[in-house]
């Protein structure tokens, strides 16, 4: 069992900034195209390679989310299950928090860019709480 130490700091960093902060959440799995080659079939089943497609996504005020296996636990009652969970921070401005359409958009934007593989903006976490070096 991780200790999820880097998302503890992640919470403190999102808690500690000037600005209130939304953390965002998209959690993905890894798939396997239709067109995958044999080898790449080989290597998906050795748990190595796919595409990653965005399950669901959410937002939370670091003060709304004490520590990681609660997050695990709400993403569990509300959505499939998931491999990877990639994180990111919003910034609000002038002591408010974003709003709606600006956490929506920016919860669409970070989804496609997962779904692209441009994932090298976002802190990852895997179903235990460890954190992930994709790349």
């Amino acid at each position: 069992m991780n200790d999820n130490s880097h998302f503890r700091q992640l919470l403190a960093a999102a808690a500690a900034q000037s600005e209130p902060q939304r953390l965002l959440f998209v959690f993905a799995v890894a798939e396997l195209p239709d067109s995958a080659t044999p080898e790449q079939r080989a290597r998906f089943r050795s748990g190595r390679g796919g595409a990653l497609a965005p399950l669901m996504c959410v937002d939370k005020a670091p003060r709304d989310l004490p520590d990681f296996p609660s997050l695990v636990s709400e993403a569990g009652r509300a959505g499939p299950p998931w491999s990877v969970v990639f994180t990111a921070s919003l910034s609000g401005q002038a002591g408010r928090p974003p709003d709606k359409a600006r956490i929506d958009l920016a919860l669409e934007t970070m989804a496609a860019a997962v779904r692209d593989g441009r994932i090298d903006g976002f802190a990852a976490y895997g179903p235990e709480g460890e954190f992930l070096e994709i790349g």
